[in-house]
C-alpha cells in the first residue's frame, strides 16, 4: 500500500478509517485508482481505470481544512503560490488539486479561500513504457532525434510516455549505442518530474535539468541560456507563446520532444501555431497514442 499510504498519512484519522479498511478488504482496488476526489458536504469519490466508487461519507469544511493544513505542513501561507495555481505537490509525485473562491487582485489570483474541493491525483510511473515511441523519435543512423510531437486526447498517457521518453533519452540506451543527452524539462504543472522541495519524485534521467512553475516561454528562453540542453521537453503545448519559444529552441539547435491534446491529424490542423511547426518542418515526426 505505499502509493495510497502517501496520501492517507494527509486525512483525519476517520477518514483515514474509512479508506484502511476498504482497501485491506480490496487489495486490488489499490493498483487501479487514478484519483480521491473531496468535495464539501458530498460523498467521497474514489475514480478508477474502468469505474467510479462513491463513499457514502459527506466530507466537511473543517476535514478539507484539516487535511490542507497537513498537506502544507501547518502553513498554508508558505505555499500560497501554489495554491494560487490550484494544486499542490507532494511526496511521492501527487498531485492535490483545490477549487473554491478566488481573491482577484490586478487580474490575477492572489489566494484562494473557502476551499470547498481537493483532488488527489494518484501518480505512476510506468518504466520502460515508451518503448515502440522511442523508435519512431530516434534516428537510429545518425544517433540522434527527431522534433517530434505525441499526441493523445486527455487520460490517455501523453505525459506518462513523455516522462520515460525523457528518462531514457537522459540515461542513453546501451543496446542501440545511444549515448545519453542533456535534457531540459520545462514542467509547467509539476506533472513530469513532479518536484517535491527541489528533488524530482519520478524518475527523469541522470542528465536532466528541470524548471517547474513556470510558462514554457519562460522556462524554455531560461533552459538554454543557462544549461545548454540538446534537448527540451514540454507536456501539451498549443499556444502562440509556446509555439514561439519552440521556433527559439529549434533554431538554437536543440532538439524537441512535445505533446499536445488531439486525436487526429485534423485537431493538430485545428491549431495553427502547431500546424506551422509541421508544415515548416520544424517539426519532424507527429505520433499519435
Amino acid at each position: 500500500m505505499r502509493v495510497v499510504d502517501e496520501i492517507l498519512k494527509y486525512f483525519p484519522n476517520n477518514i483515514y478509517q474509512i479508506f484502511f479498511n476498504l482497501f485491506q478488504e480490496n487489495s486490488k482496488m489499490i493498483d487501479e485508482i487514478q484519483e480521491i476526489r473531496m468535495r464539501t458536504n458530498r460523498p467521497m469519490l474514489i475514480k478508477m481505470r474502468e469505474r467510479d466508487l462513491i463513499l457514502q461519507y459527506n466530507i466537511s469544511q473543517s476535514e478539507i481544512l484539516q487535511i490542507l493544513e497537513r498537506l502544507c505542513e501547518n502553513s498554508i501561507y508558505a505555499y500560497k503560490n501554489q495554491i494560487c495555481e490550484g494544486f499542490l505537490t507532494i511526496k511521492g509525485g501527487h498531485r492535490v488539486g483545490l477549487t473554491g473562491s478566488c481573491v482577484i487582485e490586478n487580474g490575477k489570483i492572489t489566494n484562494i479561500k473557502y476551499i470547498s474541493s481537493l483532488n488527489f491525483r494518484i501518480a505512476r510511473e510506468i518504466l520502460n513504457c515508451s518503448t515502440r515511441v522511442l523508435r519512431e523519435i530516434i534516428d537510429i543512423e545518425n544517433k540522434n532525434i527527431y522534433n517530434t510531437i505525441i499526441v493523445a486526447p486527455p487520460g490517455k498517457g501523453k505525459t506518462t510516455i513523455l516522462r520515460d521518453v525523457i528518462r531514457r533519452l537522459s540515461n542513453g540506451i546501451d543496446e542501440i549505442n545511444f549515448k545519453g543527452r542533456i535534457c531540459g524539462v520545462v514542467d509547467e504543472r509539476g506533472e513530469i518530474a513532479a518536484m517535491y522541495k527541489g528533488t524530482p519524485q519520478n524518475d527523469v534521467g541522470i542528465r536532466t535539468d528541470i524548471i517547474e512553475n513556470v510558462n514554457k516561454n519562460k522556462g524554455i528562453h531560461m533552459l538554454i541560456r543557462t544549461m545548454a540542453p540538446e534537448i527540451i521537453a514540454c507536456d501539451e503545448i498549443g499556444s502562440k507563446e509556446d509555439v514561439e519559444a519552440i521556433h527559439y529552441a529549434l533554431y538554437s539547435g536543440v532538439k524537441g520532444i512535445f505533446t499536445m491534446h488531439g486525436k487526429n491529424v485534423e485537431d493538430i490542423k485545428n491549431n495553427k501555431q502547431v500546424y506551422e511547426l509541421i508544415e515548416s518542418r520544424e517539426i519532424q515526426k507527429v505520433v499519435f497514442l
